[in-house]
């Protein structure tokens, strides 16, 4: 069998309490360069809005990022929002970038618990290797999702990129 890579339809949002903006952007431009259409919902976007946006879009990934370290908490009330939803149960979705605020938000554990929160990735800055190590792990994950299912499916499979993890 032939493997194909196909277009995504992604959404790309800041979280509630993040102003930032740059990341976001920057993001939209690396997903359009691998030939993905997008959706940039902009910073300081409302959970209610994201939620939205994802039932009216029907995107094949969403993409939550974080600059101000509030991705941890944020980041778990959005994803518990997004999975009460049924019809929002498998989409795809993934949270990179800073996610704690000081010294006890370890990688590992922040990316453990918002992966068994429901995220399908978590690439978090505070991980081995840094940013751009998360930077490679998002594009392995994107790439991977991108390889056409036949059956429309996906593995159900979360990927906890923190410490020595492998997205």
């Amino acid at each position: 069998m032939i493997s194909t890579k196909r277009r995504l339809r992604t959404l790309v949002s800041g979280l509630s309490s993040d102003a930032h903006m740059w990341n976001l952007v920057y993001l939209q431009l690396l997903l359009e360069e691998r030939g993905h259409q997008v959706s940039n919902l902009g910073s300081t976007t409302p959970d209610a809005e994201i939620l939205r946006a994802c039932r009216t879009e029907r995107p094949d990934l969403l993409v939550i990022s974080s600059v101000n370290g509030h991705g941890r908490l944020d980041g778990l009330r959005l994803i518990r929002a997004l999975r009460a939803v049924p019809a929002l149960r498998g989409l795809p979705v993934v949270i990179g970038g800073k996610l704690g605020i000081d010294g006890r938000d370890h990688a590992g554990a922040a990316a453990a618990h918002l992966t068994a929160a429901g995220y399908d990735a978590v690439f978090d800055d505070a991980a081995e290797g840094g940013p751009d190590a998360g930077l490679l792990r998002f594009e392995t994950f994107l790439a991977d999702l991108a390889v056409a299912d036949p059956a429309g499916g996906r593995s159900g499979t979360r990927h906890a990129a923190g410490p020595g993890a492998a997205a």
